[in-house]
């Protein structure tokens, strides 16, 4: 009973959270699926650590570049992990707004992408990100259909404040069709 109160308060409490525009769609809790990542518009920042040794620092410049901007937050945010890298997604409504470059964030235009995506819940560690990676590999070596085509990135739907139980996240690896097949 006390596990259905504290998930009805942590819905009601961080609702204002799902008002966010998404980049596009979730991937569900434990499903491993191929997914088209639309064309879009980021800000980077980015770290020589890891990650997961750097992600506070990372944070804040990407923060302050939108707020300075007057442009509003959008879900998810992205993460490459080595070298450490967080990206926010430009939303639609600004997609013609003119945004430079600075010291500490980067515009960055990427093209549709097709990944392996698993949804995973939990806190936003190297431990959750490592095995959610690991079981997408062995997915991809368990068939002959895709093929790996750049390092596996961290997806994060859910804002620092959420309570890492009720944390909803994704590892993304970008494929290509494979061009060999098995008979």
């Amino acid at each position: 009973m006390k596990f259905v109160q504290l998930t009805i308060l942590a819905l009601l409490l961080f609702q204002p959270m799902s008002a966010y525009e998404s980049a596009f769609a979730r991937t569900d809790v434990g499903t491993i699926e191929i997914k088209k990542i639309p064309a879009a518009r980021l800000l980077a920042s980015q770290s020589d650590n890891s990650y997961f040794e750097s992600n506070n620092g990372l944070f804040r410049p990407l923060f302050r570049y939108i707020q300075a901007n007057d442009i509003a937050m959008t879900t998810p945010v992205e993460a490459a992990i080595e070298p450490g890298i967080m990206y926010f997604y430009v939303g639609s409504d600004y997609a013609d707004l003119e945004l430079n470059d600075t010291d500490e964030v980067t515009i960055i235009e990427l093209p549709e992408r097709t990944v392996l995506s698993l949804g995973v819940r939990g806190g936003y560690s190297a431990k959750n990100f490592n095995n959610a990676q690991a079981q997408l590999l062995t997915h991809l070596s368990e068939q002959d259909q895709w093929i790996a085509a750049g390092p596996a990135r961290a997806i994060y739907w859910n804002s620092p404040f959420m309570p890492g139980i009720f944390k909803r996240s994704e590892v993304h690896i970008p494929v290509t069709k494979s061009t060999t097949e098995e008979k």
